[in-house]
């Protein structure tokens, strides 16, 4: 896994403004429960790339893992919006269920 991660960020190195790589490198830091990692580069993924919706929810659980619910929150809102503009309604299905359970006030 390690060698994985040290591959990833080489090749960050040599293309920082590669969102496909941040986002693979953010999976295998999400696999090793790295939350700060992970949150780390998806803030600055969904900075630079027109994600479709699944970044919000992994930053959303991420945010969750830290204890910061409000955070995971406004993440999964997010995603609800993105991923129903990208026409992937189920996802921001998934998204609102997870608010409705979680978060309901």
């Amino acid at each position: 896994m390690q060698n994985r991660i040290e591959v990833f960020k080489q090749m960050l190195e040599t293309d920082p403004a590669n969102t496909m790589v941040m986002f693979g490198l953010a999976k295998e830091y999400e696999k090793l429960e790295q939350y700060n990692e992970v949150v780390a580069l998806l803030e600055d993924y969904l900075n630079k790339a027109d994600d479709e919706g699944n970044a919000y929810g992994m930053l959303a659980k991420a945010y969750e893992k830290l204890g910061q619910r409000e955070n995971a929150k406004a993440a999964l809102e997010k995603g609800i919006e993105v991923s129903n503009a990208h026409g992937h309604p189920s996802m921001a299905q998934d998204y609102q269920t997870s608010l409705d359970m979680d978060y309901a006030e």
